[in-house]
């Protein structure tokens, strides 16, 4: 560092002790803007991310397809033709190559009775993976396996709420309940990793059985809700353009199938998470212009009250950029300890709200938000203090030091 360089610093550093208090009060702004910026960037980050999470919980690379029910259908043999079976999964098993996981549903409302007492539940059949599709979390003892499935054993799942409310006392697992004259074993308890709230086949409560057994009571073979997973994110909109033209192919031109996914939804919620962090960054940067305001008044009021000093210093030999690097230097250190300081706070706070949130979700402490804090706040104080900068360089030494 040069002489000159060295004294342009003392000097600066020394105008800002001189008015420590001004100097405090005007950086404050520039603190409350820096910290907004980090905390804006980690908030909207987190909700994003537990946003995405919740809806990527219902089923990862999940494609599902119904059957569009048109009012106008007549004859009821040809409408059951256009009814989804378990070849219909097969055929989108081996046809697609992207699949690797595919299940099919089918529910019925029936009564349980337990101890005598009739309870309404949802029966839901479901064919293996399921569980590994829908991401059902298992409170106690298992899901139904292969052996069960083919040999349409009697058993069953109860949701959580229902065995809370069936057995409230006891273990469920190995308990017997009876729908209508079947009897079922109770081998698991279950629920959603993310609640529906009844908007998919599972309901607060819910039984799920085997899928063969439940078409051999009810009758019917007949898939409702067909599930099938595509083996990375990318392929989903692949298969489920293949899902939908492996029905049609299987089904008369005038049976309608809905084919969707998640994608468009969780494209939609990064939409909203990134306008809404926009907005509040702009407020952010608000904050900062207010506080670039202040910083540029102040130095206004300091270049009018040290005029004097000015013209003493240039006429011993400060040149105009001299006296301009100086100025800017304080605005620069100002702004620049208000958006460090800023930033230390932000990431505090952060750290320490971190504790208290519920589990599986945290705080992510953007790398990227601290340096465009750190940038923004000092372009503000450079920008703003330009100004009075400037006309501290242009004042003429004879003229100031007859200031008063």
């Amino acid at each position: 560092m040069s002489v000159i360089d060295r004294a342009i610093w003392e000097a600066a550093i020394t105008g800002l002790r001189a008015n420590t208090l001004k100097t405090l009060l005007t950086t404050l702004g520039v603190v409350i803007g820096s910290a907004s910026i980090v905390l804006v960037v980690s908030v909207s980050l987190t909700g994003k991310r537990y946003i995405v999470a919740q809806i990527e919980a219902v089923g990862a690379n999940v494609v599902y397809a119904e059957r569009v029910k048109s009012s106008s259908e007549q004859d009821p043999v040809m409408a059951l033709s256009d009814e989804m079976t378990l070849a219909d999964l097969d055929a989108v098993r081996t046809s697609i190559p992207e699949v690797v996981q595919i299940a099919g549903t089918h529910e019925i409302p029936a009564t349980v009775v337990v101890q005598g007492v009739e309870h309404s539940v949802t029966l839901v059949g479901v064919t293996e993976g399921f569980q590994t599709l829908r991401n059902l979390v298992i409170r106690k003892g298992r899901f139904l396996d292969a052996d069960e499935m083919g040999s349409r054993s009697k058993v069953c799942l109860l949701t959580r709420e229902l065995a809370a409310g069936i057995f409230p006392d006891v273990d469920p697992i190995d308990r017997i309940v009876r729908v209508g004259e079947l009897r079922f074993t109770v081998v698991g308890v279950f629920e959603e990793r993310v609640t529906t709230f009844g908007q998919s086949e599972i309901q607060r409560e819910s039984v799920l059985i085997p899928f063969p057994l439940l078409a051999s009571y009810s009758g019917s073979e007949f898939v409702k809700v067909l599930y099938a997973q595509a083996d990375r994110p990318e392929a989903v909109p692949l298969v489920t353009r293949q899902v939908a033209a492996v029905l049609q192919a299987r089904h008369r031109a005038a049976a309608s199938y809905r084919v969707e996914n998640l994608t468009s939804l969780l494209s939609t919620v990064r939409r909203i998470a990134l306008a809404l962090t926009i907005v509040l960054v702009l407020v952010a940067f608000v904050a900062l212009g207010v506080s670039g305001i202040g910083i540029m008044n102040v130095m206004l009021v300091t270049v009018n009250q040290r005029t004097s000093e000015i013209g003493l210093r240039k006429a011993v030999g400060a040149t105009r950029r001299e006296v301009l690097a100086q100025f800017l230097l304080e605005a620069a250190l100002m702004s620049g300890a208000g958006a460090i300081v800023g930033a230390l706070i932000a990431v505090v706070l952060t750290l320490a709200v971190a504790p208290l949130l519920p589990a599986g979700l945290s705080v992510p402490i953007s790398g990227l938000s601290i340096a465009l804090a750190l940038v923004v706040s000092c372009g503000t104080g450079v920008l703003f203090g330009y100004l009075p900068a400037s006309r501290a360089a242009h004042l003429q030494p004879t003229e100031a030091l007859r200031h008063e």
